[in-house]
């Protein structure tokens, strides 16, 4: 409804009914024929008490539902659909994954890279379709939606919409238009088309759930799989989280299905090298690939904020001994940082593990690498891949559309190389920068390097025998892995466990920011002496943040810990306020 507030109209949710006010109020001026279920606002009640914001906040994740709260009566419409085109043959190994999948309400699809996830994908869509339900399927980036966009068109035709950020508010309301008379049954995108308003949802789908973009680093800090589980279960919906490299917590959590074995197989050959520039055997490997006009990939570790000293004879990075994380180097204060317990010592001169010296921090951007690539191999075509290259869909569309048509022969980028593109000729990956992934001041670096390494070498060998060139200083880490990511989560669990990380205990960061330093510090202070009241809860560490100053504030940060999650709520609860920002389980600590 439309509402006056001062001089000007607001949107407005009616949230209860109370009774008249004695003082003098204004009348409603519009009423937009739209609502918010009562499930919609039980999930919003949610998100702003457990993930710490306001519920106008939290409500408008929503999008709200039309006249209609369910589809039209006639599925003769979604039986044609589905009847038109064959869906995809079930190997065995498949077949027996989507029987068992559809036996439970929640459950963690753990399939090697190529093992054809996305055909139970779509069997399990069309179920639902038969059923006369609807579906949401969720993807961590829009870098992946046009592939997915193309599969799912082919077996469902219009019925499918395209949800993500970049939409314009006309297309929007067209898809909105869509849903509400019952065209569009299956609405695929990045994490804001999880809160679409689909009428009968029967499944939700959270591809690559291990990937860090669907926690929102902004309020509400909400993590798109954990709702998308906790909506399910309100609903009365399946919920399936997918991914070859599974999240601790959900492999801890959920019901297991298994994909052991790619669906073509074929023959991977890993080589490992040391060093952090492009080597001239990494040069000669893609010069090869580029005359058998084949396709490559070279992997990039982001640039990031800060630089850890690593050793490149053993791959090791200097670790805090409080924390078993990475210490961060500040040359002009002459020493190391831990950016967890804010330990400090005078920088190291040798590696602790081997001797080696001296310790390394370099590391190779991606215009360098261009550079390098291009000057060396005449003729290549490099398609630079990642979020300073590619800023609008039609870019992206672009570059993926130049490489799958041989128009350009290498992929070259960060973190977006690994978010699930599926192309037959890539022949070539090219690992860089792992010792730094591994060196990260993040407890779950160690699980993000592993994971890392599964997915790039995944793009490559689809369809033929491939090749994966590994560069880090730890290769006897690596190598103890690579048949099976399982046997890593496991040993990786026996750590969390006796280190007291997630998923054996919960997390939470407080941010302090303000244009005033001594406020901002006072502000921290005062929240620490307040916790310290909470005997459960473990203060790990408290001062300046790793990043020390955004947009002119200085900012200070508290990390928490707590076994159970219950007391830590109430911690924060009793704390909270307007000077403070709390993240709950935090994946990003900068």
């Amino acid at each position: 409804m439309g509402v006056p507030l001062k001089s000007t109209q607001k949107d407005a949710v009616v949230v209860a009914k109370v009774e008249t006010p004695t003082f003098k109020t204004s009348e409603i001026t519009t009423l937009l024929g739209k609502h918010y279920t009562p499930v919609q606002m039980q999930i919003a009640k949610f998100i702003s008490e457990y993930y710490f914001s306001s519920f106008s906040e939290a409500i408008s994740l929503f999008l709200p539902y039309g006249k209609l709260d369910s589809f039209p009566s006639d599925n003769n419409f979604v039986s044609e659909v589905v009847e038109k085109i064959p869906l995809p043959t079930l190997s065995r190994q498949q077949q027996q994954a989507y029987m068992q999948l559809l036996t439970k309400k929640r459950a963690l699809l753990f399939g090697v890279t190529g093992s054809g996830k996305t055909e139970i994908f779509i069997s399990l869509i069309a179920k639902m379709l038969e059923e006369g339900k609807s579906a949401i399927f969720l993807m961590p980036e829009i870098s992946l939606t046009p592939q997915m966009e193309k599969r799912l068109k082919v077996y469902f035709g219009e019925t499918v919409a395209m949800w993500h950020s970049k939409l314009t508010r006309k297309r929007k309301s067209a898809i909105l238009e869509e849903i509400e008379s019952g065209n569009v049954r299956i609405v695929a995108g990045a994490r804001s088309a999880l809160f679409v308003p689909l009428p009968k949802l029967g499944l939700i789908i959270v591809d690559e759930e291990h990937d860090d973009s669907y926690k929102a680093m902004t309020r509400p800090r909400y993590h798109a799989r954990d709702v998308a589980v906790l909506m399910a279960d309100k609903l009365g919906a399946k919920v399936l989280l997918a991914s070859a490299t599974p999240s601790m917590t959900s492999y801890v959590k959920y019901d297991v299905v298994k994909l052991e074995k790619p669906y073509i197989e074929t023959k991977k050959h890993y080589t490992f090298t040391t060093g952090d520039r492009l080597t001239q055997s990494m040069l000669v490997a893609l010069h090869k690939k580029f005359q058998a006009k084949e396709q490559s990939l070279l992997f990039l570790p982001t640039r990031g904020n800060f630089k850890y000293l690593y050793c490149e004879r053993c791959g090791k990075t200097h670790l805090c001994p409080y924390c078993s994380v990475g210490m961060a180097l500040h040359r002009k204060r002459k020493h190391l940082k831990c950016h967890y317990c804010n330990f400090t010592q005078v920088i190291q001169e040798s590696c602790t593990y081997c001797g080696h010296a001296p310790l390394s921090s370099q590391r190779i951007g991606t215009q360098e690498a261009i550079e390098i690539i291009g000057n060396a191999i005449e003729g290549i075509q490099v398609e630079q891949f990642d979020k300073d290259s590619i800023t609008t869909t039609k870019k992206l569309k672009d570059a993926l559309k130049r490489f799958e048509s041989g128009e350009s022969h290498l992929l070259l980028g960060t973190q977006m190389l690994s978010k699930g593109h599926d192309y037959a000729n890539i022949t070539l990956s090219v690992i860089m920068g792992l010792d730094y992934i591994l060196g990260l001041a993040d407890y779950r670096a160690r699980e993000r390097a592993m994971s890392l390494l599964f997915q790039i070498a995944g793009r490559s060998g689809r369809a033929l025998a491939s090749e994966v060139i590994v560069q880090t200083g730890d290769a006897e880490f690596f190598k103890h892995y690579l048949s099976d990511y399982e046997l890593f989560i496991k040993d990786e669990l026996l750590f969390l466990e006796m280190a007291n990380y997630p998923p054996y205990a919960s997390l939470s960061r407080i941010l302090i920011a303000h244009k005033d330093e001594s406020k901002a510090s006072k502000t921290t202070l005062d929240t620490v002496t307040k916790l310290k009241s909470f005997k459960e809860i473990e203060i790990v560490g408290h001062g300046k943040a790793p990043i020390e100053k955004i947009a002119n504030k200085f900012r200070f940060h508290i990390l928490l810990r707590c076994k159970n999650r219950v007391p830590l709520l109430k911690a924060l609860h009793a704390v909270d306020c307007r000077e403070i920002e709390i993240d709950m389980d935090p994946v990003e600590f900068s």
